[in-house]
């Protein structure tokens, strides 16, 4: 009994002396400055205050500092900050990438044949309003801070915590204490002209380092007895040092951030300066470096830190876990005027009832970033009886009318220039309208139209011009009409005027099926031939398809995972038969691709590829022709190494490709293809197809991606003609 009393006195004499200091101890502040990429040296000295016992009381920051302080002052420890941010994807804190996958097919093809995209409204070319709109930051946030996001009051987190942002309208401003916190960090961080604007309580906040990147005063005025201020900021440069475009502006940026910084650092009573004057505001790759320096320099106030530290204090660790996945009860979304909620939930994926990992709910987000139509993508979380009501806020983009350019040089089409026209909400909600226009070598047009439904199925139109001239030398003879026989080349004028009317539903944007009416009409004229008449066919034709299409490649021209399908079912039964020899026949077209990458550089690609005609076709121009490389497919042209442009043709063919792509630095590589095909007309009619010849064509290339598109060129080779083919191609193909 008498251990017992004496173990309890000691204990409750240990919690009074403790309480005691508690009480006693001076309250401690944290000041954390914005400084980009350099704000990783705040991890650094949080590190250090945590080994040396020190308890913060507030913390403030901007920008940056208001980003690590937001997720310290959450709960996390600075092991666990510095653990987050090693996997951060440098490239996409700077600029909202949007992964392939993530866009409709529709937003696949803007991606992949314009080079520039700018905003026409009232007859004016305007400007994008920013780089981005830090989708990929605010995804983050809101994932890293989920345990907190019933959380209005910042006061009330486990460390109190104020950020600062600047009102774009007054240039005042404006201190970040309440609300959405992942929203309020965002608007901390909104660096003008980079990030867009963030829209809180009717007022558009950006960078709060405009105005205050070192909130020294408003942690005083929370009843603070000692300042500590870690301070990454860039300072003046001299002279000598600004040598482009890029310090210039930086150095204006600093009048403001610096300006008054000297007041400060004498108000501050542990002032911490880390030595990363080599690093820059946007070296988020050199995080580790720059953390280490922010231990170095922590570890020179190490004297004075001991002074405020408490042998008895360690930061708690979190009580929650980190959970990748949330129980998502319903969906809300504000009144939208030019889109409804299918087209929304088409993109976002509709949740109810369901724990939804962060990351599909992240795709989803990306998925309506990718469309352009909004300009504000905003979202928290609700506690619900049932789970969490997940409250989207959408702005729609006012701007409706764009103008898009691209540049293009194939060997087949020579050199084009591309200028786009895009409307949207033309006629119903969730439209679109686009006109391509293609000047150079040879004009071409394509337009389309569509309604994109969402969930429902999506109508549309499509009308596509394309023309080119060529002089074909024929290496089958077999499958070339007679009178062309004793020709080594000859001069094809090509026109292909293709219309659609379809109807399409997709799920996931990866995942399509499709089914229209298309009208074409071809003109393949052979000059130098004399004949009756030069056409090979002038002729109207009509046609029913059903299409599938399953696309997962992360990039179309150097993809380096995914599964890419695609199998189209066409019968044509009508014509104006030119030629008086037309019946009705079905073509059947099926192409599976798979890419995969190895040790982060080398991609194999495999891909097979059928093409069946039932009937026969009333002209040579139906059929499949093959041969060169660089364009964009049209009709039933298809590329093949080793031959030259449409020289060989036949209304059947199976075919195979071997592709292994080194990226040997950034976006440079080196390739090796190899390509072989069964070609014969109705070659599956007989049960000898596989003792056919096989044609068979090698090539090695260097490719260059470039915001263009890409330059690429290569040198092929066929064993069986013996003749050897460069073929050169710069930009999108279109």
């Amino acid at each position: 009994m008498f251990r017992f009393i004496f173990g309890l006195f000691l204990f409750l004499n240990v919690c009074f002396v403790v309480k005691a200091q508690e009480t006693n101890r001076p309250k401690i502040g944290l000041v954390l400055s914005g400084g980009g990429a350099k704000g990783f040296a705040h991890i650094g000295v949080l590190k250090v205050l945590e080994e040396q016992g020190v308890k913060i009381d507030y913390i403030g920051g901007t920008s940056m500092g208001a980003i690590i302080g937001g997720l310290y002052a959450s709960g996390y420890t600075a092991n666990q900050l510095d653990s987050i941010f090693k996997t951060v994807d440098a490239d996409a804190l700077l600029q909202d990438y949007i992964p392939r996958n993530s866009k409709s097919f529709y937003e696949k093809q803007n991606d992949e044949i314009y080079a520039i995209q700018l905003p026409f409204d009232d007859f004016k070319i305007g400007a994008p309003v920013s780089l981005s709109k830090g989708m990929y930051n605010y995804n983050m946030l809101n994932r890293l801070l989920a345990h907190a996001r019933y959380q209005n009051d910042f006061s009330k987190l486990p460390i109190p915590f104020l950020c600062i942002a600047t009102d774009v309208v007054t240039g005042q401003q404006v201190i970040l204490e309440k609300g959405n916190l992942p929203q309020s960090i965002l608007a901390s961080g909104a660096f003008p002209s980079l990030y867009t604007p963030v829209e809180i309580d009717d007022k558009l906040l950006i960078d709060g380092g405009v105005v205050n990147n070192y909130p020294i005063a408003e942690i005083r005025n929370k009843g603070i007895d000692i300042i500590i201020g870690v301070d990454v900021q860039d300072g003046m440069k001299d002279k000598s040092k600004i040598k482009g475009v890029t310090d210039v502006l930086m150095q204006i940026a600093n009048y403001g951030m610096y300006r008054g910084m000297d007041g400060k650092q004498l108000k501050t009573d542990i002032y911490i300066k880390p030595d990363i004057a080599n690093f820059s505001v946007v070296t988020f790759d050199k995080g580790s470096e720059i953390i280490a320096k922010g231990v170095e320099a922590a570890l020179k106030e190490l004297p004075e830190i001991k002074k405020i530290s408490s042998n008895y204090y360690k930061k708690p660790l979190p009580k929650y876990v980190i959970n990748d996945t949330i129980h998502i009860h319903s969906v809300k979304v504000n009144p939208l005027k030019s889109y409804n909620k299918d087209y929304v939930f088409g993109k976002l994926g509709y949740f109810k009832q369901e724990c939804v990992p962060f990351s599909r709910l992240e795709d989803g987000i990306t998925n309506l970033n990718a469309t352009q139509n909004f300009s504000g993508i905003n979202y928290h979380f609700e506690k619900g009886e049932e789970g969490d009501d997940l409250i989207l806020d959408l702005k729609e983009n006012t701007t409706n009318t764009f103008l898009k350019f691209g540049l293009h040089f194939d060997n087949l089409y020579k050199s084009a220039a591309l200028i786009n026209v895009t409307h949207k909400k033309l006629l119903f909600k969730n439209d679109v309208a686009s006109l391509d226009f293609v000047f150079g070598d040879n004009i071409r047009y394509n337009f389309n139209y569509f309604v994109d439904n969402g969930f429902r199925w999506s109508y549309g139109a499509q009308s596509r011009l394309n023309k080119f001239k060529y002089n074909i030398k024929p290496y089958e003879t077999d499958v070339v009409a007679p009178q062309f026989l004793g020709l080594d080349v000859f001069n094809a004028d090509w026109v292909d005027l293709s219309n659609r009317l379809y109807l399409q539903n997709y799920y996931n944007d990866k995942f399509l099926i499709g089914l229209g009416l298309e009208h074409k009409y071809q003109i393949v004229d052979i000059t130098n031939v004399k004949l009756e008449r030069n056409w090979l066919d002038n002729s109207h034709y009509l046609s029913t398809y059903f299409n599938v299409v399953l696309d997962t490649y992360d990039n179309k021209y150097f993809p380096t995972k995914g599964v890419s399908f695609n199998a189209e079912v066409k019968h044509m039964f009508l014509s104006s038969d030119y030629n008086k020899n037309f019946e009705p026949f079905t073509q059947i077209n099926g192409e599976l691709g798979v890419v995969k990458t190895f040790a982060n550089r080398v991609s194999v690609e495999l891909k097979a590829d059928i093409g069946v005609t039932i009937g026969s076709t009333p002209s040579i121009n139906l059929n499949y022709s093959f041969g060169g490389y660089g364009f964009q497919s049209i009709s039933n042209v298809k590329p093949f190494y080793g031959y030259d442009f449409l020289s060989v043709n036949a209304n059947s063919y199976l075919k195979s490709l071997l592709r292994v792509d080194y990226r040997f630095y950034k976006r440079h590589h080196l390739n090796a293809t190899a390509n072989f095909m069964y070609l014969k007309n109705a070659m599956f009619q007989y049960n000898d197809w596989l003792e056919l010849p096989i044609n068979s064509g090698y090539a090695l290339g260097y490719g260059f991606q470039t915001v263009i598109g890409p330059i690429e060129i290569k040198q092929s080779y066929s064993p069986e003609i013996k003749t050897h083919y460069t073929w050169f191609g710069i930009g999108f193909w279109f």
